[in-house]
């Protein structure tokens, strides 16, 4: 069974960093783009970085842009998201997904919590 399990998140001030993780099950991620998504309280769900499989080649949504990583380990069995220069819009449950261009491909999982608050 393909599964993803996300972990890293937790309560920072303003201005700190965290750095998530997404552990496939199961599976490598040598074939699969990857991607970070996150929920705020009241919002839809929306995309935030993902990693191509083939080159490596990355996108951000521009709210992070500058601020936030994504990278793989070279067992590409996890996924990371270096957050750094945090803000309180950032408060957010993050997901990770295998996807297809913009689409995710599997069934969410429990997520990670992410709050940033003074």
């Amino acid at each position: 069974q393909l599964q993803l399990v996300e972990s890293g998140g937790g309560l920072v001030q303003p201005g700190g960093s965290l750095r998530l993780s997404c552990a496939a099950s199961g599976f490598t991620l040598d074939y699969y783009a990857i991607g970070w998504f996150r929920q705020a309280p009241g919002k839809e769900r929306e995309g935030v970085s993902c990693i191509s499989s083939s080159d490596g080649s990355t996108y951000y949504a521009d709210s992070v842009k500058g601020r936030f990583t994504i990278s793989r380990d070279t067992a590409k069995t996890t996924m990371y998201l270096q957050m750094n220069s945090l803000k309180p819009d950032d408060t957010a449950v993050y997901y990770c997904n295998l996807v297809s261009g913009a689409t995710p491909l599997l069934a969410w999982g429990q997520g990670t919590q992410v709050t940033v608050s003074s």
